[in-house]
């Protein structure tokens, strides 16, 4: 059964027994986590990797048919889950009782087992996680800044535009605006500050000449922006963001250029329209989509091996960019 997520994160009391959550939204499923231990405080937490369980195929059962001595009830988390786990999955589901199971995993295309199990499924929910529009982040701005002055249309552009569409993001720097500001009082040249919107600013305008196929601007943007190992997942948002909106752009039916680039959603900033219209003159849906295979191979590379390089495996992704762009 199919529940979309933000069902879910209204009311946590209509997660079935058993459920999966899916997809690219590292963000919203770290949300879910933290949103569905306190929601069940009252059951025993217990977090498992899938790789753990596969090595004992009884464990799961076994932690399920022990009674915990001070809580009854158990609430199971399994990371990093895939179509592995579906016979545990069938050999349990008789005897879950009153527990709960929340399965995450990556993104799973239509054809997993797994997805379609729990997507045919009348008694467990799936619940995708795909990536933040414009307007659920506005949402979260607002529910999480309610009560705070200052907090205009032109800030909230700020505070998404430093994101990039990245809910992880967006909670870290919500927690920074709260720290900063204890008088509840967002005060514009502070954010700039706070946010640091010109040093972020490096990677967007090296992804954006890479995507213009501009050769001297990125080389030199490739040697005076410093590429951090712990944003790469970041990065890689950055890009796949831009080559999805390039991708809906290309799909729109109309001759008039502006007017199809006013009617995206999430829609483009102003100032970045000029480089959204030369990357589009660039870049077809077959280019886009041998990219985007690109960068989904690269960031399975970089989240199953930790002594990869990520800093030279994004440089040579911007390099491939740029490439791309010219062929």
């Amino acid at each position: 059964m199919i529940f979309k997520s933000f069902i879910i994160e209204e009311n946590l009391g209509t997660l079935k027994k058993i459920n999966l959550f899916y997809g690219e939204n590292l963000g919203l499923k770290n949300d879910f986590k933290k949103k569905i231990s306190e929601f069940y405080s009252s059951y025993e937490t217990i977090k498992l990797y899938q790789e753990d369980i596969l090595k004992n195929g009884n464990f799961l059962f076994n932690e399920i048919s022990n009674i915990s001595l001070f809580k009854k009830k158990k609430l199971f988390i399994l990371e990093q889950v895939n179509d592995k786990l579906l016979p545990i999955i069938n050999q349990i589901e008789v005897s879950i009782g009153e527990h709960k199971i929340c399965l995450f995993s990556e993104a799973l295309e239509k054809k997993s087992k797994i997805r379609n199990f729990f997507e045919k499924s009348k008694e467990f929910a799936v619940i995708p996680c795909y990536q933040d529009n414009e307007i659920s982040l506005r949402k979260i701005i607002n529910n999480q800044l309610k009560g705070f002055a200052g907090l205009t249309p032109s800030n909230l552009n700020l505070i998404i535009e430093k994101t990039g569409f990245d809910r992880a993001k967006l909670n870290n720097e919500i927690d920074k605006i709260k720290i900063f500001f204890e008088k509840s009082i967002i005060e514009t040249e502070k954010l700039e500050l706070l946010l640091n919107i010109e040093v972020n600013d490096n990677f967007r305008l090296l992804k954006d000449q890479a995507l213009v196929g501009n050769k001297a601007k990125t080389n030199k943007l490739l040697s005076d922006t410093i590429i951090e190992d712990e944003k790469s997942i970041y990065y890689l948002n950055l890009i796949n963001q831009r080559l999805i909106n390039l991708k809906d752009l290309h799909k729109l039916s109309g001759v008039n250029i502006e007017d199809k680039i006013n009617s995206l959603k999430p829609p483009i900033f102003w100032k970045d329209k000029s480089n959204f219209l030369k990357q589009s003159e660039m870049w077809n849906i077959n280019k886009i989509k041998k990219l985007q295979e690109k960068t989904y191979n690269l960031e399975l590379m970089i989240k199953s091996n930790s002594i990869v390089n990520k800093n030279t495996l994004i440089k040579e992704l911007i390099v491939d960019i740029c490439r791309m762009a010219n062929a």
